[in-house]
Parts: structure tokens; sequence; C-alpha cells
């Protein structure tokens, strides 16, 4: 059976409909211009870098991820047990251009994925996955939840003052999607992420979503945000 479809309209009606949705679209851009523009006044707090991550070249501590630049964003990857993947943070990572890290750099802007995944699991992960990001292990120490990541995700950026670190702001949960390349394009297609919680015409194609990220096997693949086949 044929999916549903959009009504079929002359030029001149979607035109129309496409300029009342482009002026809604305006309205929604300024207001993320104008939440931007708090989001660089916010205030920064003093933050340990006395931690010691695990990285394939040896201990690092959270100054040394800095990598010599001033400003620092890591991503905390779910730690779900050996074998065990957060679907929503294997979606979110797989996001990740393989230039990110490099046109980051180029604007005094270093990245990594950090993880309390034990870094013989996060190595053989990401060879299965093809990542080439710097990872990682945050494992025996304090810095996921001191990041208020606790057993969760999340992305925090950071700020060095010569040997000082500060933070200056993370989120979590649906803060994230805006990062997120494929999730970004199906949200300007018609049938969008086809997900059961999105409010689509009836019929539209949807499946179930998960609203806490289950475990995913090794043998899984991700397909958005906690969601998996």
């Amino acid at each position: 059976m044929d999916k549903p479809k959009p009504e079929i309209v002359s030029s001149a009606e979607w035109q129309r409909a496409r300029d009342e949705l482009r002026a809604a679209e305006k309205e929604v851009t300024r207001a993320a211009d104008a939440l931007a523009a708090r989001r660089r006044r916010l205030p920064m707090v003093k933050f340990d870098s006395a931690y010691t991550f695990a990285t394939p070249t040896g201990g690092k501590s959270l100054l040394d991820l800095f990598d010599g630049r001033d400003e620092l964003i890591v991503y905390q990857f779910m730690d779900n047990g050996p074998d065990r993947y957060c679907p929503g943070c294997t979606w979110f990572t797989d996001n990740i251009p393989g230039s990110a890290p490099r046109l980051l750099a180029e604007k005094g802007v270093t990245w990594v994925v950090a993880s309390d995944m034990p870094l013989e699991q996060i190595e053989r992960y990401k060879a299965r996955m093809g990542w080439t990001m710097p990872f990682v292990s945050s494992r025996g120490t304090s810095f996921a939840a001191d990041c208020d990541a606790g057993g969760g995700f999340m992305l925090t950026a950071f700020l060095r003052d010569g040997d000082e670190v500060y933070r200056t702001y993370s989120t979590t949960a649906r803060g994230i999607e805006r990062l997120v390349f494929t999730t970004g394009v199906l949200d300007l297609t018609p049938y969008g992420r086809r997900e059961d919680w999105e409010d689509s015409p009836a019929g539209w194609p949807q499946n179930p979503t998960y609203v806490i990220p289950v475990p995913m096997a090794w043998d899984h693949v991700s397909t958005g945000f906690g969601t998996h086949r």
C-alpha cells in the first residue's frame, strides 16, 4: 500500500503556504539568535582539571585535552556496560563529520568524546563504527558526575585561562539535537523523523521511540535518539 503523501496544489498555492511557513521559520531563527546572544553572556565556574583520562597515547589531564587551545567541547558518551551501547549517543557520535574536529580546531576549539567505558571497549567500538574523532576514557574518575552527567550523556563547554579551567555551558537531552546533521535534514522532509512522538498527518509512517535510551547490543544499529533496529 502506498504511503499517504502531501496534498497536491498549484504553484501559487504552494508559494503562499511556503511564504507563511518561512515567516514562522524566521521568527524561530531570530529567537535562536537572541538565545545564542544570552548564551555568550553566561558566567563561568571554575572546574577541577585534576582528572586522568585514559587515551591511546597514555594518561591525560583535562587541561591536556585542550591540546593547547583555549576552548574545549566534551561529549560524555554513556557507559551501559560490556558490549552494551546507548543508541542515542551512538546516533549523535555517528553524525559528527570526520572533518569537524579539524574545522573546530581552526577556530580554537578542541572536540573530544569521553566515556566511562574502559578504553579497550571504546577503541573496539570506534573501530567497528569507523569513528576517527578523539575519544578518551573517564573511567575511574568523577568527571561525568562533576559535569552533572552522572550515568547519562552530556555536552559540556570549557574555557581555559592559562592553567585554570572553567565550565561555561552544558546541555543534554534534546539540547544536542541541533548539532545532529541527519536529524536536521529529516526535519526538512515530508515524513520527518518517522517517530511516533511527532505531530504528523494521519497515516504518516512512524515508528516507536524510546524516551529513555535502552542499552543497545553490539550487533544492533542505531537509527535515532533512543531507537534501534
